[in-house]
């Protein structure tokens, strides 16, 4: 602050009998300080000079980062897939073991949370994606990755409205916002196309159907699901929806004795298949009291890949549009079920 000097305050501003004196700062002065005050706060707390942003993961952590990531490692199957959704297969330099959607992704290089920390460092990645329970199982991995400087952030829905808030993260952390907004309004569009198939449906004609997620403990799927979101979507009435998610996941615990007393009731038994639930139509078929289930008995058995049921992604579209197919085929015409949700 600026105080006036002697000769200021006898030719200017001299105060009067009983007045208090008068302090003034220059507009010169005044800008210099603002300024030294800025840059102190600059140089003791640098953080303040960059426009950050920030997600919360699935493990409650707030994440903050200055700008996208571009360096990514990918240690599940749907954020790899997500990832190339988005136009990021430059950004994409290693994924986990066995995958193979997109074709692309054969092509990266392959992590596992079995690895060393040190392999991943010497990747140089700036982000890698994991979900809650690789967190939670590998901790001391992920501790290793963190002080080395790289930013781990742990995400999976599941359910729908989750689904789109994960996409939207993914959007924020690659600096595709845009795109991610894009994919959720195609995915939205095209459940709109496959409603107008349903309309001649009515409630009381729609198929009862019995969802499997994993056969040798006979699991369901939770009623908030994406896998039931697809089976109601498809004009599919869930019989298991008295089923309660196991800690908070998409799977359900059902069991034998449920199922038979519903047994009448099945219009349709459907079950997902790949790595999650290796099962075919015939295991069904020969499972011990199944012959009791009335799609058993007319031969309404089916499985459908998982990836298209189970994961969050843009292919969650066509494995709707397949359900579909299964329980009306007349409805469901032979439109090129590839093409559904491409961007």
């Amino acid at each position: 602050m600026h105080y006036l000097n002697s000769s200021e305050k006898k030719l200017k501003w001299p105060p009067l009998k009983g007045q208090k004196k008068v302090f003034c700062l220059g507009p010169l002065r005044l800008f210099l300080i603002i300024t030294i005050i800025t840059m102190l706060k600059l140089f003791l707390c640098p953080s303040a000079a960059k426009a950050m942003h920030s997600i919360k993961d699935d493990c409650q952590r707030v994440i903050e980062f200055e700008k996208p990531f571009k360096r990514i490692i990918s240690l599940y199957g749907a954020h790899t897939e997500n990832l190339f959704s988005l136009g990021l297969s430059d950004e994409i330099i290693g994924v986990s073991m066995h995958e193979d959607y997109p074709p692309e992704a054969k092509e990266k290089a392959t992590f596992s949370y079995h690895d060393d920390a040190e392999k991943f460092i010497a990747a140089q990645p700036d982000l890698i994606l994991i979900r809650p329970m690789i967190f939670f199982a590998y901790n001391q991995l992920v501790e290793k990755l963190r002080k080395a400087g790289i930013t781990v952030v742990s995400l999976q829905p599941t359910g729908i409205e989750a689904m789109y808030d994960y996409w939207k993260k993914l959007g924020a952390l690659t600096g595709r916002q845009d795109v991610a907004l894009q994919m959720m309004a195609i995915f939205k569009t095209s459940l709109e196309r496959i409603k107008g198939k349903l309309s001649p449906v009515s409630l009381k004609d729609r198929k009862r159907v019995y969802f499997e997620s994993i056969h040798s403990k006979m699991k369901t799927f939770a009623p908030e699901s994406m896998a039931i979101f697809a089976l109601r979507s498809a004009g599919g009435i869930n019989v298991a929806d008295d089923a309660k998610a196991v800690a908070g996941s998409n799977i359900a615990n059902y069991g034998k004795e449920r199922i038979l007393a519903k047994a009448s009731n099945i219009d349709v038994y459907l079950a997902q298949n790949g790595v999650m639930n290796k099962v075919n139509k015939e295991m069904i078929e020969q499972e011990t009291g199944f012959k009791a289930i009335k799609a058993v008995q007319e031969d309404r058995i089916y499985c459908i890949n998982e990836m298209l049921v189970s994961r969050p992604t843009m292919r969650l579209i066509q494995g709707i549009y397949k359900i579909g197919k299964i329980l009306y085929p007349n409805l469901f015409d032979s439109e090129n079920i590839r093409a559904l949700g491409k961007i």
